[in-house]
């Protein structure tokens, strides 16, 4: 018996997501699983999801058919997601930022070492790239990459384990990055910008890839970044290359203040127009933004944005970065974007998608289907009653 505020969630799973699966079972199974992923307690195993949908050892089996060796493709359903993602909340930015799920073990595909940003260290485990539509309402998940490291692509009997698609080589950070960000803006009606919140890339290529897509692009970067000021906006500062960090910290006279961030502190922003290390002329134009809190430059998030977009707008986007990760946090962990434990590659991606889906469904009931731009994402509370 789910309680009453599963059963509002549940009822605002968008069963028409799955016309593109094309039999009738595989669509009840579908919207099944979703609903499992809703109403499991703990981590979202096959098995505990199984055991949502009264799973005896028959049902248990179904159940990892469906996801881990069923025929159904998961691109059309995404496509459908980002679509009705679209028309509910309105957003304002494609936000993509990559994530790493630790693992033991090199069976599970494309587990190798990656460096966590957000751990600050190297770890074992599974690394992707998310693409999600953000306002400040909500963000919802729309697409997803799953790196294959150089380790993988080279064993051949690993990648006909998971089974693994056949590829030339290993894609750069850069590359996975665009590929789930510029999928998930085709999917689209309309153009959006894509903030980049993934430090350590190097803009150089990705503006080679989202300038000719006509796709502005946000990058945030390290304080150790090396850049030149643009010499034609502030002549004298453009000799020699500076970190980020420094040059933020150097250029006092741009420093303004902005309006409190979500913490309540009171913030300072700057914004200089600058130019990428060893590269002349249009092409190598950025323009730095960076917001702190007045106390504490160290805790600057610096954002390079392009040369023509204006600062403030560049601020507003980069705050959809911040929902996005609060929305990871309370709707995206528990519904299990992060728990497959499968070891396929086509069973990460068709979980991944629903659970996606069933992160879709929490937004749609926090927010009431009626009202899709509210300032503040309800929380709702997941599991049986």
């Amino acid at each position: 018996m789910y309680s009453p505020s599963l059963q509002r969630t549940v009822a605002e799973i968008p069963l028409d997501l799955f016309d593109s699966l094309p039999r009738n079972d595989q669509r009840s199974k579908a919207g099944e699983y979703v609903a499992g992923l809703l109403a499991a307690r703990g981590r979202k195993t096959l098995r505990n999801v199984a055991e949502q949908l009264g799973g005896q050892g028959a049902r248990k089996q179904s159940v990892h058919h469906f996801i881990s060796e069923s025929s159904w493709e998961w691109e059309p359903v995404r496509r459908a997601l980002a679509l009705r993602t679209d028309e509910l909340l309105g957003p304002r930015a494609l936000v993509v930022r990559p994530s790493v799920v630790p693992k033991a073990g090199g069976y599970s595909v494309g587990v190798a070492e990656y460096f966590a940003p957000q751990l600050g260290r190297t770890v074992t485990g599974q690394q992707s790239y998310g693409a999600w539509l953000a306002a400040p309402a909500a963000a919802v998940p729309v697409n997803w990459q799953l790196v294959l490291s150089a380790e993988w692509i080279e064993d051949l009997s690993r990648r006909r384990r998971a089974p693994a698609p056949e590829t030339g080589r290993a894609l750069s950070p850069e590359e996975n990055a665009g590929d789930v960000a510029l999928r998930a803006a085709r999917a689209l009606t309309t153009a959006l910008p894509v903030v980049l919140d993934a430090p350590g890339l190097d803009p150089l290529p990705l503006g080679r890839r989202f300038g000719p897509a006509g796709v502005p692009l946000v990058q945030r970067v390290e304080g150790c970044f090396r850049l030149r000021v643009d010499p034609l906006a502030l002549p004298g500062h453009g000799e020699l290359p500076l970190t980020a960090g420094r040059l933020v910290g150097a250029l006092r006279q741009l420093w303004r203040p902005r309006a409190p961030l979500a913490s309540g502190a009171r913030s300072l922003s700057m914004a200089v127009p600058v130019m990428l290390p060893g590269v002349h002329g249009p092409g190598g134009r950025r323009l730095l933004v960076a917001q702190w809190p007045a106390s504490d430059l160290s805790a600057a998030r610096l954002w390079l944005a392009d040369a023509a977009m204006r600062p403030a707008e560049v601020l507003r986007l980069a705050r959809l970065a911040e929902v996005v990760d609060r929305d990871d946090r309370l709707v995206a962990a528990p519904v299990g974007l992060r728990d497959f434990a499968g070891r396929s590659f086509q069973g990460w991606h068709r979980h991944i998608t629903l659970a996606s889906v069933a992160h879709l469904a929490h937004v749609r009931a926090a927010l009431g289907t009626g009202a899709p731009r509210r300032t503040a994402l309800a929380p709702l509370l997941l599991g049986a009653g």
